[in-house]
């Protein structure tokens, strides 16, 4: 198909409440801020704000809520066309807090985002995106909203489509049902031409501890191209025929919030500037270059506060590593 750029996100669009106090849980916690959250939406503008042509897919609700999560994609310049209010069902809203321990107390209140279904989409519309992202942490957790995301990945498949995939594990989420998040994953991967995952999503996903067999496993299943990122450690990047060792650079983490999400944007960005998009899934030379861009932009997301906030522009990420030093690549 023709190659019109255009990255479009798939998935959950909501807000975040962290609670600012110190070492509270959520029942103590008296402030909160807000912040737009949702990882499909966090790499439509890590996309935007790179220079590239982002729109996002989902569902919010017809509330002050939707409307400020409407307003902040729109202020990164991403396509909200296909952004549907839901007048019966509120926001999705999730409350966090941290103890000093680390641990994380969570609250999670869906709402809107589960209820986008087939009978919402423009189907035509999708069809005109080169590359469809879906990187959800919540639309494999229940119809009606599952259905349809299951539905738009075989499609976009079929149609030729570049697909990503992230699965996007949340603990919180799906705590008693580990195995159906990993046979849904699998078909996720079966079905995409790049997937990122973490190091702790590829040991769940494959039931193994081999990076290497691991990746041989994805690979097996359909996955084209695979992305583990590693923190500090880099990203390796394997096509099946070639493996590579990325290093990153080294910042002073503040926030690692979005940092993902950032990658994965950065990843798509380059993808969508190629004329023939599936062509990056074989070229191991290309897979490098992109991977040493995307993790900087993710490494430069950990230096500030707020997934979206904290998004640099093209231009801020060539200064910062000048500044910085270039990364090198390990075979």
């Amino acid at each position: 198909m023709k190659n019109n750029g255009t990255i479009l996100c798939v998935g959950e669009l909501l807000i975040d409440f962290f609670c600012t106090d110190i070492d509270v849980n959520l029942a103590k916690g008296q402030h909160f801020s807000k912040q737009a959250g949702g990882a499909p939406a966090n790499v439509s503008a890590a996309v935007a704000k790179l220079g590239g042509k982002a729109s996002f897919l989902g569902k919010v609700g017809a509330d002050p809520f939707g409307m400020y999560l409407k307003q902040t994609l729109d202020e990164q310049h991403v396509d909200t066309s296909m952004l549907l209010f839901d007048p019966a069902t509120p926001t999705t809203l999730a409350f966090v807090s941290l103890t000093a321990n680390g641990e994380r107390d969570f609250v999670f209140n869906r709402g809107a985002d589960r209820q986008l279904s087939l009978q919402d989409i423009d189907k035509e519309w999708v069809r005109q995106a080169a590359i469809l992202h879906f990187g959800s942490a919540t639309a494999l957790l229940a119809d009606p909203f599952r259905e349809a995301y299951l539905s738009l990945l075989d499609e976009a498949k079929a149609n030729g489509q570049f697909t990503s995939f992230d699965p996007n594990y949340r603990g919180d989420l799906w705590k008693d049902r580990l195995e159906e998040f990993i046979a849904l994953s699998r078909r996720g991967i079966h079905n995409a031409d790049f997937v990122k995952v973490s190091e702790e999503e590829l040991s769940i996903i494959t039931g193994l501890t081999d990076r290497h067999a691991s990746l041989d496993l994805l690979h097996g299943l359909g996955a084209k191209t695979v992305a583990v990122t590693l923190g500090k450690e880099g990203t390796l990047i394997s096509s099946g025929a070639s493996r590579s060792l990325i290093s990153s650079i080294t910042v002073k983490s503040i926030d690692s919030t979005g940092a993902g999400d950032a990658f994965v944007g950065a990843m798509l960005y380059q993808i969508s500037q190629l004329s023939q998009p599936k062509a990056f899934t074989s070229n191991a030379k290309q897979q490098q270059e992109f991977v040493t861009l995307a993790n900087q932009v993710g490494a430069i997301v950990c230096t500030k506060v707020g997934a979206i906030a904290a998004l640099p522009s093209l231009e801020e990420v060539k200064r910062f590593v000048e500044q910085q030093g270039e990364s090198k690549i390990e075979a």
